[in-house]
């Protein structure tokens, strides 16, 4: 398992000089993980060049016309296997995407979870659900982790009624940034208006290693996944990436009451501070402020379940046995409480 023993020496050769190609093989193939499959979707030119999404399905054994699409955060891609089967034993068919510039997706040329606009994702997004309405799906739970709950929070607030999904549900979605009123007010609508200014300029992270340590099998967590896709230490982000997610919080906020499908709002029970590993990491989000999150996910549309999962890390569904457990048992009561129309 690759690991980067320097990350602030981390860096992308900015100058590849060799071929962009747009994606041809669409046919469904084996997935990474098996009992899945995939294939990729060619999402046309882009601002860095051509690029690609990859939906990945597993099917229940049984016909059913229930489904969940599943949107990964930042500095990550679909690895939890086990999340679909869950879902498939509970009577779902199952699909995740892997977005633009992220794990099976990203090309050689890109700069790894670049964005310019969140909106950009939309494309990726209506490309699975469309494939999930030809596989015959008709009651689809729209689910999204980190920036990816942003991401699908924010569709349901643009699109309205034209959303194309039953319900949406959200895991610690990035709703807020987590710092203080000064950086949030200030400081960070500075550099995002800077950053539509010098869209690639970078920023560099914190050097932590608590959240990948909480999740990684090699130390105290018990998953596995590729540290190439998914790094223990996440690499600067660019000006355009702060903008983005900046633009993205204020007009979710802003188009809140637009949200006419039910939505599910989950996060941890606790915060936790600090950034190199200790036990307490175990025990909350090192990565937001639930708080912060309850607060915007009561505003945002009409129809909603906003909860806490007691001691859940930032990713619930990658707590302990018994927290993500307790994360599944809410999402599985929302889908109840708000069937099919």
């Amino acid at each position: 398992m690759a690991q980067q023993e320097k990350p602030w020496v981390w860096h992308y050769g900015e100058k590849y000089d060799g071929p962009k190609y747009r994606t041809t093989d669409t046919a469904w193939h084996p997935d990474i993980l098996a009992g899945y499959e995939a294939r990729f979707v060619d999402q046309g030119e882009a601002f860095d060049g051509p690029c690609r999404s990859t939906i990945i399905r597993r099917l229940c054994d049984r016909p059913t016309k229930r489904a969940i699409l599943y949107v990964h955060g930042f500095n990550d891609y679909f690895f939890q296997k086990e999340m679909g089967e869950i879902y498939n034993d509970s009577g779902f068919n199952f699909y995740a995407v892997d977005l633009r510039r992220y794990g099976r997706s990203r090309l050689p040329w890109q700069y790894p979870f670049n964005v310019r606009k969140q909106r950009e994702y939309f494309n990726d997004i209506d490309s699975a659900l469309a494939q999930m309405r030809r596989d015959g799906n008709t009651d689809i739970t729209l689910c999204g982790h980190s920036t990816g709950g942003l991401t699908v929070a924010l569709l349901g607030a643009v699109k309205g009624k034209d959303c194309g999904v039953e319900r949406i549900a959200t895991n610690s979605p990035f709703l807020e940034w987590n710092f203080s009123p000064f950086m949030r007010n200030f400081a960070i609508p500075i550099i995002s208006f800077f950053g539509q200014l010098d869209k690639n300029a970078t920023h560099r992270q914190a050097n932590c290693d608590g959240y990948a340590y909480s999740l990684l099998r090699q130390y105290h967590g018990e998953w596995e996944y590729d540290t190439n896709w998914k790094m223990i230490y996440s690499p600067p982000v660019t000006m355009s990436w702060l903008h983005s997610i900046n633009h993205a919080q204020s007009e979710l906020m802003s188009k809140a009451g637009n949200i006419t499908v039910p939505i599910l709002v989950m996060h941890s029970s606790r915060k936790i501070e600090g950034c190199n590993w200790t036990p307490e990491f175990q025990t909350g989000d090192c990565v937001l402020d639930p708080e912060m999150i309850q607060k915007r996910g009561e505003k945002l549309g009409t129809r909603r379940m906003v909860c806490a999962i007691d001691s859940g890390l930032h990713d619930l569904i990658l707590s302990r046995k018994e927290v993500r457990e307790a994360a599944y048992d809410s999402i599985f009561a929302f889908i109840r409480r708000y069937p099919a129309e």
